[in-house]
C-alpha cells in the first residue's frame, strides 16, 4: 500500500494538516479512486495544488450574434439537445445542438468516432466551446470543438465570477467537476497554514498563502491571480532551494577529505604532452577543480560540456592529480561502450607521459615517499571475467592499479580499492543516487566529479544541482564544427538520397551510424527496430557495404568486438540502438541517419548526432521522423534549427515543460507544479538566495519562525533525506 504524503510526514516529523486521505474527505470520498486513476493523487494537499492551467474571462468569451464566422471563437451556451448517429460501420457521429448563453440563437457541435463526449456533456451542460465557426447545410457548426464544463447538470445556478478556473482534465474527471470539487475543498480546510517567515513575505510583498490558496483557484480578477501565483510560486521555489542548501551543507560538514596535489609532475606532464592548446573553459574548470581539490573536505562539483567540448581531459587531470598525490582514481560510466571508449581515450592521453619512475611526497606531509611507475590505468566491465577479473581485483587492493574505468561493476562486492581519492561519475543521470554514494564509499571521502554531456539551462542547474558547484565547457576545441541536422518525412524519393548519401561518404572512406529506437520488431509501434533494419540494410540497400550491430544487451565479447571493428574502420555502417549515444568516439564517421527520431528526446538526439563529425570531415545527421503532435513537430523544428547544445536545453524545457526533467535527478524532492522555470527565473534566484542564507544562519531551521519551513522541508523531501534536518 502506498503512504501519502500525510503519513509520510508524521513519520518524518513533519505535520500535514491537508494529508487528509481523499477517500476520508466528505467532499471527496465518491471521486477518489477517479482523482487517484487520472492524476495520482491520494489526499486533499495533492488535490488543492491542480492548479488551473488557465483562465476564461467576460472579455475572452462572444455571443453568437456577434461572433464572426469562419473565425476561431469561444461561445458559451447549454446543452439542449444530443443525437448519435452511424452512417456506416466506422463511422460514428456525435451532434449536440447549444443555446447561446446570450439568448442569440443556437449553433451545432459536432464530433467524428469520438462518441465518450456524449456522457461528458449532458443535456443541461452548460460549457465554453471553442473552436472554427462555420456555416454548413444551413446551420452554423464547430467540427470536434476544445470545450471546458462550466456547470454540471445537477447544478442549478449559473456562474457569476468574471474569472473562470480552467485546469488540466481527463476523459473521466471534468475541468467544471474539479472546480466545484476544489471549491468545496477550500471552503472546509481552509484556512492554509502559513510556514513562510514573516520577514520574507514582506522583503517580497508576497500575499499569506491562504489568501493565495483560495484566490488561485477562484480569483476576482487576473490581477489577484497573478499575485496569488507569484507566492505559489516562490513557495515552491524556496523548499527546493532550502532542501538543496541542507545537502550542500550535510556534504561540507561531513567528514573531512583529503588534499590533492593538481599541479605535481602528472598533471604539468599531461598538459605538456597534449598535441593540442586547451580552451579557455578547459583551463577554467581544471583550475576551478583544482582549488576544489586542495582543500580537506571532499568537493562535490558538476561538469558539464557540450558534445566534443573536452570533458575527458578535464577528469583526467583531476584523476592524475589524486595519482600524483598518493591515491587511487575511479571513472565509472553507464555502459560498457562508454566505459571501453573512456579506456580508450584515457590511455591515449597518458601515453605521452613520461613512463619512468617517479616519487612524490605524501600528500598528508608525514614525510612518506610514494613511488610509481605509471599511471597504470585498467578497465572493469561485465566483460571482465574469471582469473583475469581475480587478477585485476588483487592489483586494485594491492593500489598497483591507478585509474579504474568501469561501469556499475565497479559498484561489485570484492571490487576494493587500496586509497580511492578521486571518484568520476559520468553521464550521472544513469545513475540512481545510491549507486553514486556506494562507489563514493569504496574510499576514504574522496573528491567526486561528476559529469554531463547534456548541456543544462541555468535556471536548471541552480534548481536541480543547487547542492553542487558546477563547472561549465561552453567553447569548442579549434576545428569541431557544428553538425549539419536535415529533417525527412515520409518521402522515398529523399529517403533514398539519404542512403545515397551514406554511400558517397563511404566512397570518401567514412563511416556511418543507422540509430533505430528499439533492438528488436514490435507488434504495439510501428517503427523500425535496429535488428530488422540491419538485415533489411545487409540485404536489400547496401549489400556491397560492411554493416554491423550492437545493442545494448547483446553478449558482452560481441558487443566490443564489433564496436573495435568499427573503430578500426573495417565496418561500414554501423546500426545501432541508443547504445551509442554517449562517449563513442570514431573521428572517421561522419554521417547519421536516425529512424523514428521523434521516439528521442531532444538531449537524445543532441548528444547521438554529435558521434559523427568529430575528426576533420564535417558531420551530417539526418533524422527520419514524421510526427503527429504539435509538440512532436516543435520538437523536431528545434533539433534541425538549433546547433548549440545550451540554446537547445533551453528549448526542450520551454516545449516540454520542468515536470519530465525531475525524474532524472532521483532527489526524493517534488516536481514543481506551478513554478516554470524559465519565465521565472526572477523568483529562482531569489528563492535560492534566501534559502542558503537562511540554513547559514540556522542550519537545523530550529529558530521558532522556521518550524513550519522546516515542517514543509520534511514534507516535501520525504523521509530518505530527513536526516539533512535531524542530524541537530
Amino acid at each position: 500500500m502506498v503512504e501519502t504524503r500525510g503519513a509520510k510526514a508524521a513519520r518524518s516529523g513533519g505535520v500535514d494538516p491537508l494529508g487528509v486521505p481523499l477517500a476520508k474527505a466528505a467532499e471527496t470520498s465518491r471521486l477518489a479512486g477517479v482523482l487517484e486513476q487520472s492524476f495520482g493523487y491520494q489526499s486533499v494537499r495533492d488535490l488543492l495544488e491542480h492548479y488551473p492551467r488557465r483562465y476564461l474571462t467576460r472579455g475572452e468569451l462572444t455571443d453568437l450574434a456577434h461572433a464572426k464566422k469562419g473565425a476561431v471563437v469561444t461561445l458559451t451556451g447549454t446543452v439542449k439537445h444530443l443525437v448519435k448517429k452511424q452512417p456506416r460501420r466506422n463511422l460514428r457521429i456525435l451532434e449536440i445542438r447549444v443555446a447561446d448563453a446570450a439568448g442569440s440563437g443556437v449553433w451545432s457541435c459536432t464530433w467524428f468516432n469520438q462518441p465518450w463526449h456524449g456522457s461528458r456533456l449532458p443535456v443541461g451542460t452548460l460549457a465554453a466551446f471553442s473552436g472554427k465557426l462555420e456555416w454548413r447545410s444551413g446551420r452554423l457548426t464547430m467540427a470536434n470543438p476544445g470545450y471546458e464544463v462550466l456547470r454540471e447538470s445537477d447544478e442549478a445556478e449559473g456562474f457569476a465570477n468574471e474569472v473562470i478556473a480552467v485546469y488540466p482534465a481527463t476523459k473521466d474527471v471534468s475541468s467544471g467537476r474539479l472546480r466545484r470539487v476544489i471549491g468545496q475543498l477550500l471552503d472546509h480546510h481552509g484556512p492554509l497554514p502559513d510556514f513562510l517567515p514573516e520577514r520574507l513575505r514582506q522583503a517580497h510583498r508576497l500575499v499569506g498563502r491562504a489568501e493565495a490558496m483560495e484566490v488561485i483557484h477562484r480569483p476576482p480578477d487576473l490581477a489577484a491571480a497573478d499575485r496569488a501565483r507569484r507566492r505559489l510560486v516562490y513557495d515552491e521555489l524556496l523548499v527546493l532551494q532550502v532542501g538543496l542548501a541542507l545537502r550542500r551543507r550535510a556534504i561540507s560538514d561531513g567528514e573531512g577529505g583529503h588534499p590533492l596535489r593538481s599541479d605535481g609532475p602528472l598533471t604539468e606532464q599531461l598538459l605538456a604532452s597534449l598535441p593540442f592548446t586547451p580552451t579557455k573553459a578547459q583551463d577554467r574548470a581544471m583550475a576551478e577543480i583544482g582549488e576544489d581539490l586542495a582543500r580537506s573536505r571532499p568537493m562535490h562539483r558538476l561538469l558539464q560540456g557540450e558534445v566534443g567540448s573536452g570533458k575527458t581531459l578535464v577528469s583526467l587531470h583531476m584523476l592524475l592529480a589524486a595519482v600524483q598525490s598518493g591515491f587511487q582514481g575511479a571513472l565509472m560510466a553507464p555502459t560498457e561502450v562508454l566505459a571501453d571508449q573512456h579506456f580508450i581515450n584515457l590511455r591515449a592521453l597518458l601515453d605521452g607521459l613520461d613512463q619512468a619512475g617517479r616519487t612524490t611526497d605524501s600528500p598528508t606531509g608525514d614525510g612518506r615517499l610514494f613511488d610509481f611507475a605509471g599511471p597504470r590505468i585498467e578497465v572493469l566491465t561485465a566483460a571482465t571475467t574469471g582469473a583475469a577479473r581475480e587478477r585485476l581485483l588483487a592489483a586494485v587492493a594491492a593500489g598497483e592499479v591507478d585509474i579504474l574505468v568501469g561501469t556499475h561493476a565497479l559498484l561489485s562486492e570484492g571490487v576494493d580499492f587500496q586509497r580511492l581519492g578521486a571518484v568520476v561519475v559520468d553521464e550521472q543521470h544513469r545513475f540512481g543516487v545510491h549507486q553514486r554514494v556506494r562507489l563514493r564509499e569504496k574510499g576514504d571521502n574522496p573528491h567526486v566529479l561528476i559529469m554531463t554531456a547534456t548541456p543544462i539551462p541555468r535556471t536548471l542547474a541552480l534548481t536541480l544541482y543547487g547542492d553542487l558547484d558546477v563547472s561549465t565547457l561552453d567553447e569548442l576545441p579549434p576545428g569541431r564544427h557544428p553538425v549539419a541536422t536535415h529533417l525527412v518525412a515520409g518521402d522515398p524519393a529523399l529517403r533514398e538520397r539519404a542512403y545515397q548519401r551514406v554511400r558517397e561518404e563511404v566512397a570518401a572512406s567514412h563511416q556511418a551510424y543507422v540509430v533505430c529506437a528499439l533492438k528488436d520488431e514490435s507488434d504495439k509501434l510501428e517503427i523500425r527496430s535496429a535488428k530488422a533494419e540491419a538485415e533489411r540494410l545487409r540485404t536489400e540497400v547496401f549489400p556491397d557495404l560492411r554493416v554491423g550491430l550492437v545493442y545494448g544487451d547483446m553478449a558482452a565479447r560481441e558487443k566490443e568486438a564489433t564496436m573495435n571493428a568499427f573503430r578500426a574502420g573495417e565496418l561500414d555502417v554501423l546500426v545501432s540502438t541508443t547504445v551509442i549515444e554517449v562517449g563513442v568516439d570514431v573521428a572517421n564517421a561522419t554521417v547519421m541517419l536516425v529512424e523514428d527520431a521523434d521516439r528521442f528526446g531532444l538531449s537524445q538526439l543532441h548528444q547521438l548526432r554529435g558521434r559523427v563529425g568529430r575528426g576533420t570531415a564535417p558531420g551530417l545527421c539526418i533524422l527520419f521522423a514524421d510526427p503527429a503532435s504539435d509538440e512532436g513537430r516543435a520538437r523536431m523544428d528545434a533539433i534541425a534549427r538549433i546547433s548549440d547544445g545550451f540554446e537547445l536545453a533551453n528549448e526542450d524545457l520551454r516545449i516540454r515543460g520542468e515536470g519530465t526533467v525531475f525524474d532524472a535527478r532521483q532527489s526524493g524532492l517534488s516536481d514543481l507544479k506551478l513554478a516554470r522555470l524559465i519565465e521565472d527565473f526572477e523568483w529562482v534566484t531569489k528563492a535560492r538566495a534566501d534559502a542558503f542564507r537562511l540554513v547559514e544562519d540556522d542550519p537545523n531551521l530550529a529558530a521558532a519562525e522556521h518550524r513550519a519551513l522546516r515542517a514543509e522541508v520534511l514534507l516535501r523531501l520525504g523521509d530518505d533525506r530527513a536526516e539533512w534536518l535531524s542530524r541537530g
